[in-house]
């Protein structure tokens, strides 16, 4: 690797955290009463597009620094068809990708290093439909998570369609996307839900 080209790497890397810090710092100021009109708002358009994408098995996850919370809203999900089932993520190595296991209102649940709750037991299962937490992201389908690559590493190999879930306050021009970066199917924000890449 010649040296422009690792400052060139670093230089993008320093960026992409500094797009995902401020992300995280305007999210995380906002107020509870503001937060939660924003999810009732996104909820609205989930609504409509789990409609159209008609899952079986949704995927979501356990929401962690003011990301939105949408369990209120996967219970109701669950309760109107007894056929429906949701999952959550699980990290099982560190540089692995994610498995998911089934999640219902009341499941006895672990805590990860984070202090994010995981299903304590059960198979895998493969959701037809993930919601994935969008720090930063962009409209072509790109986001910052929290540099794990978690989400990378798992739809590389699980095919899924993919809804980013997140705040409008967290649209950049570009996330400045690597070779490993998996983008989203969807966007799903306060404003609608769009097709990546749409716009």
């Amino acid at each position: 690797m010649t040296a422009s080209f690792r400052a060139l790497t670093d230089d993008i890397q320093t960026r992409r955290r500094a797009l995902r810090d401020q992300a995280l710092a305007a999210r995380e100021a906002l107020s509870p009463a503001s937060r939660a009109a924003l999810v009732r708002q996104l909820e609205a358009h989930l609504d409509d597009l789990v409609a159209v994408l008609q899952p079986r098995v949704l995927a979501f996850c356990w929401p962690y620094r003011a990301e939105p919370d949408l369990r209120d809203w996967m219970e109701h999900w669950l309760a109107a068809d007894a056929t429906r089932s949701a999952a959550l993520p699980v990290v099982l190595e560190r540089d692995a990708p994610l498995i998911f296991r089934c999640w219902h209102p009341g499941a006895p649940l672990q805590t990860d290093r984070h202090g994010i709750p995981f299903p304590a037991e059960g198979a895998a299962v493969v959701p037809d439909v993930v919601l994935v937490p969008l720090n930063a992201f962009d409209a072509q389908g790109f986001r910052l998570g929290y540099g794990g690559g978690y989400f990378d590493r798992t739809l590389a190999v699980m095919k899924t369609l993919t809804v980013g879930v997140g705040f409008e306050l967290g649209r950049v021009e570009s996330v400045l996307p690597q070779a490993h970066d998996q983008a989203m199917d969807w966007l799903l924000t306060e404003a609608g839900a769009f097709r990546a890449g749409a716009v």
